[in-house]
């Protein structure tokens, strides 16, 4: 009696709302595409998977091995938000690896930031990335600084540091507002290889114009999984692909539908194109 009380409780959202059962059906698909590939992956069955290639992460190790043979520091930004923002944890995460670069090459990263939380998940990345390439001796916690909260407080600190050292690569990963042109363009001017990346949109034209290489809106958030040699890393990448590629699939379908309906009222006697007119009407709309 339970149990088909449960089932019934569980019905009554798909009943009252049909286009719930789109999403429950969507997410039980995308369960199983991810299941699939990581059982196949422990299995051994998928040893690589393919990611297109995405230059500005292609050209971390350039930017870096140039700041060695200058001798100049490696000025990294991480945008102004706090640690909540999505934008900054991908920051935190390609900090992480451009960290264990620098250790590699015992170059200088100097990590000035606006938000204090910021300031401290930062210092235990660029330590544990040092620990993880063996060059704990080489850490500095004084080179990840806090500077101010303050917006364009925070912009000229950080141009002040520019023209002062020199960098002679400047990351600019994270979420910036209207203090990136100002970044930029005085990176710019100081002579340095210049990589940027950020989701927001309004930003994008400045650090494209000013900066050598650009990460693209979702370009930041797959940097992890590109630069990760752990293929289950790789694998959430395809399954948010896939998962994407259906909607679209699904979208176009029903647009060209929609279109033919109206273009050719007389395919709407069809029985196949009222099969598809009701499923559609059902589940993807409320009335």
């Amino acid at each position: 009696m339970e149990i088909g009380y449960l089932l019934y409780k569980a019905v009554i959202p798909f009943k009252e709302n049909p286009s719930v059962l789109v999403s429950f059906i969507f997410l039980i698909t995308i369960s199983i595409i991810f299941w699939y590939y990581i059982n196949n992956a422990k299995m051994g069955k998928i040893k690589e998977i393919f990611i297109r290639r995405i230059p500005a992460l292609n050209s971390i190790d350039e930017a870096v091995g140039r700041s060695t043979e200058l001798g100049k520091p490696i000025l990294y930004i991480p945008g102004i938000m706090d640690i909540d923002n999505i934008q900054t944890l991908a920051s935190l995460s390609l900090l992480s690896y451009i960290a264990q670069k620098t250790a590699l090459y015992e170059t200088e990263l100097i990590m000035p930031v606006s938000r204090s939380v910021v300031m401290t998940v930062a210092q235990e990345v660029i330590k544990e990335s040092y620990l993880k390439v063996g060059r704990s001796d080489l850490y500095r916690a004084d080179k990840i600084f806090y500077l101010t909260d303050d917006q364009f407080g925070y912009a000229a600190a950080v141009d002040g540091i520019i023209s002062r050292e020199k960098p002679g690569a400047i990351f600019l990963v994270g979420a910036f507002y209207a203090e990136s042109l100002i970044l930029a363009e005085t990176g710019f001017s100081a002579g340095a290889i210049q990589i940027a990346g950020t989701a927001m949109i309004t930003q994008l034209p400045f650090f494209i114009a000013a900066c050598d290489y650009v990460l693209i809106g979702e370009e930041l958030f797959a940097a992890s999984a590109y630069l990760s040699s752990d293929i289950i890393d790789k694998i959430t990448l395809k399954t948010q692909d896939i998962s994407k590629a259906i909607v679209m699939s699904f979208i176009l379908f029903t647009a060209i539908f929609n279109n033919l309906l109206v273009s050719f009222p007389n395919l709407a006697n069809l029985p196949v194109f009222n099969i598809i007119n009701l499923i559609i009407k059902t589940f993807f709309t409320n009335k």
